[in-house]
């Protein structure tokens, strides 16, 4: 027996460094390395089967898992009040989206009755205005460093771009306010963002280099601003030709929720229309951002550095947090009425046709003859997973013990997507996927208040979590 055992590690050591012995010095494929490959394949029939079907259908549609295919559930023991479904259509504004739903919700909480419907495009022509300048002076701030120097690099790269977080909704409504989608409504370019974005970028990598060479010169701050200023009045033509100029006043009169005009006319600038449906409370300082990130320590402030969407605004702060911890911030809101921002990687096991959000959904394992091992740590610093976008938390199923069994939200592909405008998740795949939650300060512990409020790790915007949600 002990013989039988040596002569099979043996073999086994012997069939591990084949590899290594028969590829080239340099670690490239050898065609002995490539034959020994070729013959590790199996080449049965059940192969010639999933070639055959892989050939002429989807992956998904042959990986799907048909046990776990049944009705999906829709009942939630918690679930917020139900509103219209919107649609950012061939945009990244999703950030926007369900920012815009939290307020809407929070107004009809507020009021009882009134419902209202946000321009997006108003916001997001000063988003993309913003943004370019924050460009601009980035590049100004980086003027000394050479060119191929990584933050340089940063700014050059992606000078401007169409996702963002719920901290840019606050710092862009507290800055210019809010009107309603009939005074600005969409345009073709709000809602297909690629094409002008196609056009600022290098316009504004032009000017970029510009004002570089402005700097090497040793110009003026005062003609360096006023150059800066001159290139950001070309963006501004461009947003205001292919979104329209935002109006500076308008008058407006609150509809219910059956569409009935149920107050009268009153004469709105976008700031004190922003503060009536505010409540006249800012955004700023009323949430805390909450993450979880596996990868670092929890309990801990962290903030990226050039998240924001405005120079003079605030970068993205979180604070780290267990899905547990998460979990239970999530349910108090709910319970209470209150939806929440909130954001996932989407496309991971994404059932589109059910709306239905599980691990279970497509067996892509047994498909392919191996494993995804990879835990949520792996994933987020390989980049194979990380936030993408953003939908709005409405509604937690609770089991006997109040634990999570199921979760949904509202999305922002159309009412037709899903489960009419939703997507439902189980808790399981809530925990492996769901990244960013926005929770108002109320339904914080002290203990976590305290905790948001250390001086926070500052982290790269490079990291592969910190991507925008689109």
């Amino acid at each position: 027996m002990r013989t039988k055992t040596l002569l099979l590690s043996g073999l086994m050591l012997a069939a591990v460094s084949l590899p290594a012995a028969a590829q080239t010095a340099g670690g490239g494929i050898s065609k002995d390395m490539l034959a020994e490959i070729k013959n590790a394949q199996q080449r049965t029939p059940a192969d010639r089967a999933l070639l055959n079907a892989l050939a002429a259908n989807s992956i998904d549609a042959v990986a799907k898992n048909y046990a776990n295919q049944g009705a999906v559930d829709t009942y939630f023991s918690v679930e917020t009040p139900a509103q219209s479904i919107t649609d950012q259509k061939q945009s990244g504004r999703c950030w926007m989206f369900s920012g815009f739903n939290v307020m809407r919700s929070a107004f009809a909480q507020r009021t009882d009755s009134l419902t209202v419907d946000l321009s997006h495009d108003y916001l997001f022509f000063y988003d993309q205005l913003e943004k370019a300048n924050l460009f601009l002076q980035g590049v100004v701030d980086c003027a000394d460093k050479p060119i191929d120097d990584e933050r340089v690099r940063f700014f050059f790269k992606a000078p401007l771009n169409d996702g963002g977080t719920y901290c840019g909704v606050a710092d862009l409504v507290s800055k210019y306010g809010l009107v309603p989608s009939e005074v600005m409504p969409e345009t073709f370019s709000a809602e297909n963002t690629s094409k002008v974005a196609q056009l600022m970028k290098p316009k504004l990598r032009e000017q970029g280099l510009k004002l570089r060479s402005m700097v090497a010169e040793g110009k003026s701050r005062a003609d360096i601003n006023k150059e800066k200023t001159k290139m950001l009045a070309v963006i501004y033509r461009m947003l205001a030709l292919t979104m329209g100029e935002p109006p500076t006043e308008f008058t407006y009169a609150f509809k219910n929720k059956d569409g009935r005009t149920v107050t009268g006319a009153k004469t709105y600038n976008p700031v004190t229309f922003a503060a009536e449906i505010l409540g006249g409370k800012p955004l700023m300082g009323s949430f805390i951002m909450v993450m979880n990130d596996p990868r670092r320590e929890y309990y801990k402030t962290y903030e990226v550095e050039y998240d924001r969407h405005t120079y003079d605004g605030t970068n993205w702060k979180y604070l780290n947090l267990p899905m547990e911890d998460i979990a239970r911030l999530a349910i108090a809101s709910l319970k209470d009425g209150r939806k929440m921002y909130s954001s996932y990687d989407v496309g991971k096991f994404l059932d589109g046709k059910r709306g239905y959000l599980d691990v279970r959904n497509f067996d892509y394992g047994s498909l392919f003859g191996t494993e995804f091992g990879m835990d949520k740590a792996q994933r987020i610093m390989t980049y194979d997973s990380g936030s993408t976008h953003a939908m709005t938390l409405t509604a937690v199923d609770l089991d006997a013990d109040g634990k999570p069994v199921m979760w949904k939200v509202e999305n922002s592909w159309g009412p037709s997507y899903g489960q009419k405008g939703c997507l439902i998740m189980t808790n399981e795949w809530f925990n492996e996927y769901m990244f960013r939650l926005v929770v108002d300060k109320k339904y914080v512990p002290a203990k976590m208040l305290k905790q948001y409020e250390q001086e926070p790790v500052m982290v790269m915007p490079e990291d592969p979590l910190f991507l925008p949600d689109e």
